[in-house]
């Protein structure tokens, strides 16, 4: 659960229910050797998943697994394989250690770039334990449930020109085309949106689930993996401070405990059926 300098690196609350919930770009932490070399600009962890432990506070109450970071995505970015590969070859994305923000400012003072040798230090120190932590729990319920649902919760700017045109739908869920979770899950939570109304959705679009999704998501083994990635206007003022919109958020809340209750009951049907 620790680095090297006895800092927690995660934090796992672990529940009831056959749920576990990841939140792995919540951190904003950066240690301070890190830190060192690094821009003013990394300081402001601006691509951060802002306030998604508040936003999914009600999955505690549930009864799910929860699993988050302490540190930044600028110190390792835990929704990545460990070899840094390109989910989305052919786009433009950030890696393993990203080297600059979303809106391509840089993260390293000149000539502090990672080395291939700091890049194997912060995976070990970093990377490994919040996966080894993710495994060891999806494990644990699994033995205990026979399956289970791993809810993978992101957000974003509801404008990045860098990775995509115009603005982002409100709800975006990733299944990996539908390799991840149980046949039309990603669709399936994509209408209920729809259906609720004010808001926007789409499956495996943009965003079709990350490294954590593609890797952990084996329904045939009983482990069903959704990645949500929301569009942050629809909870939170998306320029600095970042701040949490309670009025915006209210409307949210509801909704997303009705999507993870539904997508967690899919995987039930599915299973027994």
């Amino acid at each position: 659960m620790t680095a090297s300098n006895l800092t927690p690196v995660f934090s796992l609350h672990q529940g009831s229910l056959p749920l576990l919930i990841s939140i792995p770009h919540l951190g904003t932490q950066i240690p301070a050797d890190i830190a060192a070399t690094m821009t003013p600009v990394a300081q402001r962890t601006d691509d951060c998943d802002w306030h998604l432990d508040r936003l999914y506070a009600f999955a505690k109450r549930l009864g799910a697994s929860i699993l988050t970071p302490t540190n930044a995505r600028y110190v390792v970015d835990l929704n990545r394989p460990p070899d840094g590969a390109n989910l989305y070859p052919g786009q433009d994305t950030t890696g393993l250690l990203p080297v600059d923000t979303f809106d391509k400012e840089p993260l390293y003072l000149d000539g502090h770039l990672p080395d291939d040798a700091e890049i194997a230090r912060r995976r070990d120190t970093y990377w490994k334990p919040y996966h080894d932590a993710l495994a060891s729990e999806l494990a644990a319920l699994k033995a205990k449930h026979g399956k289970m649902l791993l809810w993978e919760a992101h957000s974003i700017r509801s404008h990045v020109p860098r990775f995509f045109d115009g603005r982002l739908p409100d709800f975006n869920f990733g299944t990996s085309n539908g390799a991840s979770a149980a046949p039309g899950m990603g669709e399936a939570l994509a209408a209920l949106v729809e259906r609720h109304g004010g808001y926007t959705a789409v499956a495996n679009g943009r965003f079709k689930g990350g490294y954590i999704t593609r890797q952990y998501g084996q329904p045939e083994q009983g482990v069903h993996a959704v990645q949500l990635e929301l569009s942050q206007i629809t909870y939170m003022e998306e320029q600095l401070p970042y701040a949490y919109d309670e009025v915006l958020a209210a409307k949210v809340e509801p909704l997303l405990e009705a999507l993870v209750t539904t997508a967690l009951a899919r995987v039930k049907a599915a299973d027994a059926s």
